[in-house]
């Protein structure tokens, strides 16, 4: 049946210009629509892992985004090494780090010029599932009717999209609260990322430069540990947690905001099987994994590149969006799989949690040498900075389950060049020079 458009994007940002982009410079007819009139920070969402890095260079955005809005991002700081990502990562790659609205404007602004209709600001009414899906849109007063070969959700962690395709939505239970705020001019480089863990507490604290000299500084706590922290009353509460969690005072003492301070809840929450009936969801709406580990672009990139080789390689597009959904499932378990490793170990609470740390901190200290476990309370190394999977395989024996996680998420133990080698012993904060 002939439709109005071959893709129908539901959502302007990250995943919905990369698609629509992507799309459109093959020849597929494209329209996004996004009810935005105006990108707004929304206090989350700054950098692409090494593995996302490589699905935006794989995608053709990797050197636009870098000469438009973003840098690479070298360096992983910690107390105790600095890590130099280029040389440690598979993809060859650092971090890439922007200010999200930036990135998402200059996206859509790439999607444009390679002829996706745009429709701006645009309210969808809802979306009827079917052979060909069906889309109600709202705009300047009046409504309109359309349809597409596919209906495409990018609508973010609160998608609209999944209502109205009967997806059902899983939650893992609430357990980490992340505050954060924009900072600018702070004492720190701008190609290292500033990374403490306190398991004790059960507080890391993580500062990310955006370029600009901004820097966006993140506290994740237990969310029954205390309120959340937001607006300028609370500001000075955020310093102090981020100094007693073990940031440097001196990176913080003079920290001028320049955005809101806002929290939010840091609990996955997904659809299995993100396609039915002409409507496919990706990025936060198929998974929005928790902010406290930093994967959410970068699996959402994947979304984008594996969706769009699909639709490109099957003339069926109800195969190809099968396909992909098969796909999204797997890697998005084997990601969510390690991050409740991560939570159960650094943030759980109770006997069992206790014993588990007792049981993995010393094994982990067998790995990494010079790792010292001084007391309960003491800032510990974050397991994302051992080398290449050591720490995961360490995890997994913890957990009674094998690390073949690692090809699905881009993290090929075996020719990670990380094994076995040394840190870098390149200083990375200011004050050591």
């Amino acid at each position: 049946m002939p439709t109005d458009y071959d893709v129908v994007v539901v959502g302007g940002g990250l995943a919905g210009a990369s698609l629509g982009a992507a799309l459109a410079r093959t020849g597929i007819r494209v329209l996004i629509v996004e009810r935005e009139a105006q990108f707004r920070d929304r206090v989350r969402g700054e950098a692409l892992q090494p593995w996302g890095a490589a699905e935006a260079r794989e995608l053709g955005f990797y050197r636009p985004l870098i000469e438009a809005c973003a840098q690479e991002t070298r360096w992983w700081t910690t107390p105790e090494e600095n890590r130099d990502l280029i040389e440690t990562t598979p993809s060859r790659l650092g971090f890439l780090n922007f200010y999200h609205p930036e990135m998402q404007q200059h996206l859509l602004d790439q999607a444009v010029q390679a002829d996706v209709e745009l429709r701006r600001p645009t309210e969808v009414v809802t979306v009827i599932p079917g052979n060909p899906p069906t889309i109600k849109l709202r705009e300047n007063g009046s409504e309109q009717q359309i349809t597409a070969r596919l209906v495409v959700g990018a609508d973010g962690r609160n998608s609209k999209m999944r209502g109205w395709g009967g997806f059902r939505v899983s939650r893992d239970p609430q357990c980490l609260t992340i505050s954060g705020i924009l900072y600018g001019d702070l004492p720190l480089p701008e190609d290292a990322i500033q990374f403490v863990l306190d398991p004790g507490a059960q507080r890391l604290s993580i500062i990310i430069p955006i370029g600009g000299n901004r820097f966006r500084a993140y506290l994740c706590f237990r969310h029954d540990s205390r309120a959340p922290l937001t607006g300028t009353k609370d500001h000075s509460a955020f310093l102090d947690l981020s100094v007693a969690t073990g940031a440097a005072p001196e990176w913080l003492e003079n920290a001028q905001a320049i955005g809101p301070l806002a929290s939010f809840d840091g609990a996955d929450n997904w659809v299995d099987f993100p396609y039915r009936e002409g409507i496919v969801l990706i990025g936060d709406a198929a998974a929005a994994s928790d902010p406290s580990f930093g994967s959410g672009l970068s699996l959402t990139l994947r979304d984008v590149r594996v969706l769009r080789d699909h639709i490109l390689r099957e003339q069926d597009w109800h195969t190809a969006a099968q396909r992909y959904a098969q796909e999204h499932d797997r890697y998005y378990a084997s990601l969510h799989r390690i991050h409740t490793w991560f939570r159960d170990l650094w943030f759980g609470v109770g006997a069992e949690a206790d014993e588990m740390r007792a049981r993995a901190l010393p094994r982990i200290a067998e790995i990494r040498a010079g790792f010292r476990i001084s007391s309960p309370r003491a800032p510990m190394p974050h397991m994302m900075k051992l080398r290449g999977g050591a720490c995961l395989a360490v995890i997994s024996g913890i957990f009674g389950r094998e690390p073949a996680w690692s090809k699905d998420i881009g993290c090929d133990i075996k020719r990670d060049p990380a094994l076995g080698s040394g840190a870098a012993d390149r200083p990375r904060t200011m004050n050591s020079g």
